[in-house]
């Protein structure tokens, strides 16, 4: 057993003062109010409960900047949006090897956890050898990132996504999406034998790409296969998508997996940019989660979620870093209140009566959906994981403030530095900001980097 002691914490039910927790084999044990620090605790000022980032493709933060020149894709000058940037995104990842994938996702957990995420869903495609051909072993580059989630310490639900087709209707894939193809049979084999490269509290889950990549009886197939547990999805991402949707089937995609797969609590779709009116109402009723990543989505371009309309509806929402261009779970909520900033012209625009305080509201809503899309218990409670985010009390940007002012400011006001020390499953990962391995890990991403850049 441990003691953790914090001056104000963030629970469930609100702030609470001069916090004592006991923490036993990674979970809370105990939790006392209004109590003193005892010598033998870890004692801090400022505690938060650890965030869980829904939606990563860990391999990308290796070509984070590479596609910010207009041309570099196949759409030429004149035409640079999503579908350019992944080509340059294809050309990229032929170069990984597996050992290049572990460096460049152990780098991005690292980043991770220095900036308060404790868990990461990790939305894996990335599953064959450079000529599309399976590895030997079928896990190869699952165990990668289940090798470097252990080596960082972050908590993963590890997402395997089926892959298949090009577009909808089932057309062939193309060259450049080679390494992400599976069929059924290989699907079921890889899922059967990832249970083993989880660590304690991890969780496993299914990932079909989108609807492009899977058709409806892969999707029906795919989730017999996976009675529980979380599914998640690309859906409804960029306009081009959702015409080839309703050119196809006569239904948006958003609308076609609202009348066909039963979407509830299991589900996790990711982006969901493009909803009518109607599609936002319906799926928020469902319980399903809207996984938002708000710096990618910018990024590239997407267009902007209807996040009023939508949590206004009941809609329960989580955030996630995508591209990995840049990880910050506080910029992604910033970024998401600025979207509806510009969106509508006001100001405070997610705040309620509730939660006057944006920054808290967001945060509340982040930590509950985002627990939900991952599969485990979020927040600061008995039983829960132990992963606590403590933040530095002498940042400028945090003096004086007290309560929801100590999110406002986080989010909205500090440039960097604010988060002190992290915690996971109550080992300390994180220490003045720095991940306890960092010179290690940057120097192995650096060598990975510099090979491939000069090729």
């Amino acid at each position: 057993m441990s003691a953790f002691w914090s001056a104000t914490a963030l629970l469930p039910a609100g702030w609470a003062q001069n916090v004592r927790f006991t923490v036993t084999d990674g979970l809370i044990a105990g939790i006392e109010i209004d109590t003193p620090a005892r010598p033998e605790d870890q004692a801090h000022q400022i505690t938060l409960p650890g965030l869980a980032n829904v939606h990563s493709h860990a391999f990308q933060r290796g070509m984070a900047g590479l596609a910010e020149h207009r041309g570099d894709g196949a759409g030429g000058a004149s035409d640079d949006n999503f579908w350019s940037w992944r080509e340059v995104m294809y050309r990229f990842l032929d170069r990984l090897t597996p050992d290049d994938m572990e460096a460049v996702a152990t780098m991005a957990y690292a980043e991770m956890l220095e900036t308060g995420y404790t868990h990461v869903g990790e939305f894996h495609y990335l599953h064959n050898d450079a000529d599309g051909q399976p590895y030997f072993d079928p896990v190869e580059m699952a165990a990668r990132i289940a090798a470097a989630a252990r080596a960082t310490g972050i908590g993963l639900t590890l997402l395997p996504v089926f892959y298949a087709h090009s577009n909808f209707g089932g057309q062939p894939p193309n060259h450049g999406q080679r390494r992400f193809i599976h069929s059924l049979n290989s699907f079921a084999q890889l899922l059967e034998a990832c249970p083993t490269l989880l660590s304690p509290g991890d969780r496993l889950g299914i990932a079909p790409h989108s609807l492009r990549a899977v058709t409806g009886d892969e999707l029906a197939a795919l989730i017999a296969m996976h009675p529980q547990g979380p599914i998640h999805i690309h859906a409804a991402e960029q306009q081009k998508e959702v015409q080839d949707s309703v050119a196809f089937s006569g239904q948006r995609p958003v609308e076609w997996l609202l009348d066909h797969v039963g979407l509830d609590e299991r589900w996790c779709l990711i982006h969901a940019t493009h909803l009518t009116d109607a599609e936002t109402n319906a799926l928020a009723a469902s319980g399903a989660v809207a996984g938002l990543c708000p710096i990618t989505e910018a990024n590239l371009g997407d267009g902007i979620f209807p996040a009023l309309r939508f949590l206004e509806a009941g809609g329960r929402i989580a955030t996630g870093t995508d591209s990995n261009i840049l990880i910050d779970p506080a910029q992604e909520l910033r970024g998401l209140e600025y979207s509806q900033r510009l969106a509508h012209q006001a100001r405070n625009v997610l705040a309620n009566e509730a939660h006057p305080s944006v920054a808290r509201r967001l945060f509340q809503a982040t930590l509950s959906g985002g627990g939900q899309a991952m599969g485990i218990s979020p927040g600061l409670s008995i039983g829960h994981a132990a992963d606590f985010v403590t933040l530095n009390p002498a940042h400028p940007a945090l003096h004086g403030r007290k309560g929801d002012q100590l999110l406002d400011n986080w989010i909205f006001a500090a440039r960097r530095n604010c988060i002190d020390t992290v915690w996971k499953r109550g080992r300390k990962v994180v220490s003045g900001g720095q991940h306890f391995d960092s010179a290690a890990v940057t120097a192995r991403y650096l060598k990975v980097v510099d090979r491939i850049m000069c090729e």
